[in-house]
């Protein structure tokens, strides 16, 4: 199947996220009823551990986080790779102008989106977000009652499984491991709460996401046995 997939139709893609409010005492009483029972996984494995002092946690569910920004990326004719940025604090906003970019280039039959862990995390957590605001699910992730071979979307982290059950693999590991420059050489992704709420550096948290929808391409090349996307042949739209 990896050979047979064609490059120039595939939208690559991550996203990062935060917790709804700055801090736990800053989220409405019902929300933070709410968190003290989410919290309570978190709590099972550290006793000392209260609501509060895990909420910097809550970002990973879409429920109780916001999107700060969507990177995205495509292989260009000529072999290069062309990334662009949706960021923003008015998540409505940034949703919206993702969805439009899908809605006019890609919404055929042979578009496809690729991420890493995209369909445990990605995916589900940009469309649950467009639900909740409002925002007209694109094709290719409005998927309920769809076969699986009707669904488009592509994870570099399932590819690795190959039919395994293994536990989650980073795409550190992977860039490591096929020798990909890491995209985590300035911040991981357990920083990107405090770049956001303490240091209002949302520049950074771009430039962090566009890091790795380029390793995710890197990452599919490899698989094909391809060489990977000369740095010279990479271009961003500011």
């Amino acid at each position: 199947m990896l050979e047979s997939l064609n490059l120039d139709h595939i939208l690559f893609l991550d996203i990062e996220t935060v917790p709804a409010y700055p801090v736990y005492d800053k989220a409405p009483e019902k929300w933070q009823k709410l968190w003290d029972q989410k919290a309570k996984f978190f709590r099972d494995r550290n006793e000392e551990d209260t609501p509060a002092s895990v909420y910097d946690r809550a970002g990973i569910y879409a429920e109780f986080g916001k999107i700060v920004c969507i990177s995205v990326g495509a292989i260009k004719k000529n072999g290069g790779f062309h990334l662009r940025s949706f960021a923003d604090h008015d998540e409505k906003k940034l949703l919206a102008d993702f969805a439009a970019l899908l809605h006019e280039r890609y919404n055929g039959p042979l578009h496809r989106l690729c991420a890493h862990n995209g369909k445990e995390f990605d995916y589900p957590y940009i469309a649950r977000r467009m639900v909740v605001h409002g925002i007209k699910l694109p094709q290719l992730l409005d998927i309920t009652g769809k076969k699986p071979w009707e669904i488009n979307l592509l994870d570099t982290m399932e590819m690795w499984k190959f039919g395994d059950y293994k536990s989650y693999t980073s795409i550190s590991l992977l860039a490591a491991l096929f020798d990909i420059p890491t995209p985590k050489d300035d911040i991981n992704g357990s920083q990107v709460y405090g770049v956001y709420y303490n240091e209002n550096d949302l520049a950074r948290i771009v430039v962090y996401c566009q890091k790795d929808v380029l390793t995710v391409a890197q990452l599919l090349r490899r698989y094909r046995g391809e060489p990977l996307i000369p740095e010279e042949l990479v271009t961003i739209s500011t």
